[in-house]
Parts: C-alpha cells; sequence; structure tokens
C-alpha cells in the first residue's frame, strides 16, 4: 500500500476523470491528487474511441445538464485547442428531413437550440446544397456552424501531459478491485484518499455499488461502428445528419467529416453482450454476459422505450449495404462502392434505469463526504467536458 494519503484518488483517465482531475488543481493548488487507470495510457475505452464531434448543443430539453453545458463545453474545448495547437476541422453541420412529417422536428431542434445558446437555423433546400451541394433534404435543414471535429485523443494526451506538469500522479495497470473504507484497491496497489472520484465509464455503476451508490442502475453497453469512404475526402464536405428520435439518446447513421477531412458513416447502436465486446473474445466475461443479457431480455420483451425495435433495426446494420444506404439517402451523390473498412469500434457506457427500465438520458452524479460517483456521462460528454467538470467540483466534490 502507498504511504501516501491522497487528497483525492480519481478512478478512470478518460475525458471526465482527467478534465475533474484539471478542475480540482486549479482550486486546489497544493492537493495531493492520483488518476487511476486499467488501460496503460488514458482514453482507452469511450473517451479515444468516440466520433471527435463537438456538438452545438441543439439536441437537449432546457432543464437538462447537457443543454447548460454543450454550448460552454465546445467552446471551452476549442479555446484549450487552439491553446495547445491541436487541430480542430470548424465545418459546421446539416440536419435534413426525409419528408414533410420530419418537419415539425427540425422546427423543436431550432427552437432547443436557440435557447440553449447555440447559433443554429433553419435554411432552406437551395441553400443547404451551398454547404453540401450533393445533400438531399425535404424542404428545410437545420445548420449549425459551430458543429465540429477534432482527434479526442490529441485533447486527451495533452490533458495528461498537463496534468503531469502540475504534479497530478497516474498510476496504470490499477484495475479497481474494491474498496476498504477510504482505500482503493487495485491490481497496482491499495491507494488511500480523502475522497473517493468515480469516472470509470463502463464500470462506473459497478464502482459506486462498491461504495453504496447508483443502486437503481446498471450499465448497457451499445457497440458504435463507423465505415470509412475510401474514394476520397472531397464527396462530402460536412457533417450530415437525420433528424433523430428524441425517445432514444441516439443520433442515427450519419455522415461525419474528421479532423482531417476523412468521410466516414456510422455509428451503429447495436446491443452488446459484455461491456468489452468490441469483437468476438475480446476480454469476455460470462457472469457480466449472463447479467447484461438478462436486462437486454427483458427490455426485448416488454419493448421499453422501443428497445425491441431499435434491436433489429441495429442488427440489421451488419448488413452491409443497408448501413450504406441509410447514408446514402441523405446525400444521394455519394459512391455506394467508395466504402472501405469499419473504423476501431467504440463502445458506449449508457446507463439504464432497472425500476423504469429506459435508459438514462442526462448526466447522473451520486455520492457523499467520502465519494463521488459519476455514473452517466454519455455523449456529448466529451463535449462538455470542461464545464461539467467544474459542475461536479463546485456541487459534489467541494461543496
Amino acid at each position: 500500500m502507498s504511504n501516501k494519503i491522497y487528497d483525492y484518488v480519481i478512478i478512470g483517465a478518460g475525458v471526465i476523470g482527467l478534465s475533474i482531475a484539471r478542475s480540482l488543481r486549479t482550486v486546489k493548488p497544493g492537493a495531493l491528487i492520483l488518476v487511476l487507470d486499467k488501460e496503460e495510457d488514458v482514453g482507452a475505452h469511450s473517451s479515444g474511441r468516440n466520433s471527435g464531434i463537438l456538438h452545438a448543443g441543439f439536441y437537449y430539453s432546457a432543464d437538462s445538464l447537457k443543454a447548460r453545458f454543450t454550448v460552454q463545453g465546445a467552446g471551452a474545448l476549442k479555446d484549450y485547442c487552439a491553446l495547445k495547437n491541436i487541430p480542430v476541422n470548424a465545418c459546421g453541420k446539416l440536419v435534413v428531413a426525409m419528408d414533410e412529417g420530419e418537419l415539425a422536428m427540425l422546427h423543436e431542434l431550432e427552437r432547443r437550440g436557440k435557447r440553449n445558446g447555440s447559433h443554429v437555423r433553419l435554411i432552406d433546400r437551395e441553400e443547404a446544397k451551398v454547404y453540401e451541394p450533393g445533400v438531399f433534404t425535404y424542404k428545410k435543414a437545420l445548420f449549425s456552424p459551430d458543429t465540429a471535429s477534432l482527434d479526442p485523443l490529441d485533447v486527451l494526451v495533452a490533458l495528461k501531459d498537463d496534468l503531469m506538469n502540475v504534479q497530478v500522479e497516474f498510476v496504470f495497470e490499477a484495475k479497481f478491485l474494491g474498496r476498504n473504507g477510504q482505500v482503493v484497491k487495485t491490481s497496482a496497489g491499495d491507494f488511500e484518499a480523502r475522497k473517493i472520484i468515480n469516472c470509470a465509464g463502463l464500470y462506473a455503476d459497478q464502482v459506486a455499488q462498491a461504495c453504496g451508490f447508483g443502486m437503481k442502475y446498471t450499465m448497457i453497453p451499445f457497440k458504435g461502428l463507423y465505415l470509412k469512404y475510401k474514394k476520397n475526402k472531397t464527396d462530402v464536405k460536412i457533417n450530415v445528419y437525420p433528424v433523430p428520435n428524441l425517445k432514444n439518446p441516439f443520433l442515427g447513421v450519419h455522415f461525419t467529416k474528421t479532423v482531417d477531412g476523412t468521410i466516414k458513416i456510422g455509428p451503429t447502436a447495436i446491443p452488446a453482450f459484455w461491456r468489452e465486446n468490441y469483437s468476438i473474445g475480446h476480454r469476455f466475461d460470462l457472469r457480466e454476459m449472463a447479467e447484461i443479457v438478462s436486462h437486454q431480455a427483458g427490455l426485448f420483451l416488454s419493448n421499453s422505450f422501443g428497445f425491441r425495435d431499435l434491436a433489429f433495426d441495429e442488427i440489421r446494420k451488419y448488413n452491409r449495404r443497408y448501413f450504406i444506404d441509410l447514408a446514402v439517402r441523405m446525400i444521394p451523390s455519394i459512391d455506394p462502392e467508395g466504402f472501405g473498412e469499419f473504423t476501431r469500434p467504440g463502445i458506449r457506457a449508457q446507463l439504464l434505469d432497472k425500476t423504469t427500465r429506459h435508459l438514462v438520458q442526462d448526466f447522473v452524479v451520486e455520492g457523499d463526504r467520502s465519494t463521488v460517483h459519476v455514473l452517466n456521462a454519455v455523449s456529448p460528454a466529451f463535449t462538455c467536458a470542461f464545464p461539467f467538470a467544474d459542475f461536479v467540483c463546485e456541487k459534489y466534490i467541494l461543496g
């Protein structure tokens, strides 16, 4: 066991854990801060595998934490990237409608966006073609000039370097094994803290439950796959998204322009059978699979929040032609034969409320004087990371 007693031990070196360490160091310059992670380096899971989109804040209802932090977070991350010379592709985004029935949702997204401080506006089909000549939309589209993209690993590595330069300590390959009072037990040894902060992503529910929190929740993983367009980088100029179904937290198959201009389509939201089910057999855990599949079966039978329909539709996306066709309807000029291989998969750490059998759509934080748990930090958590971390520090850690 380490002889040090840390002021704060943070479990998880994703963007939320690193951002909370950054916020703490700002207000507690002399505190002893330790970040633990079970992997070899930062961002091995959701944070390092996400799309890299900086969202503009128009999907979220005004009473949500997501609405509160997305616009502010995107601005803060763009400023950080400028300071660190991290490339950002500020190409913007179009949300397009396929038919008359989807126009009302475009108006709702514009209303939400303006209320949340997002610079969005409805435009006609002709103006949409100025931004994306090949696009199809029915009468109107929603234009978001502030949506941008970056490489999330660039940000995570910069944050790690910044934190190490201000004496925040890191221990990697330290898998959480349990808690004994204020001692965090890991595969790399035991570490004592005055306050334990759980930012464990896919395993945040398990860490919380080991501390007596998050008892009504469990994590339901969803696998996200993107398909890369190999033909060129010029056939799509802007991010293009469909009108979403706001009853679930997934935004549908869309076109993403990465920071280097690469075009990709996705993601899927395929129910995964264990938390790190990136591929067949990767870190397979029979007990974990049995628990997750049991919850999925209940959701399937009850069709809670349309899970059965979602599952059927997402499984169809393993059919390459069907997957591509979902994207081609938005940009009919794209070459369906121009797509190459799938990119590295990601797993969305999505919290399920077991009492309501609904996916939790907003951020969830629980805690007391000894421990704090970031239970649900789903998209757009990367975009929101800096102000959300300040909020967690002020309300839960230091408050």
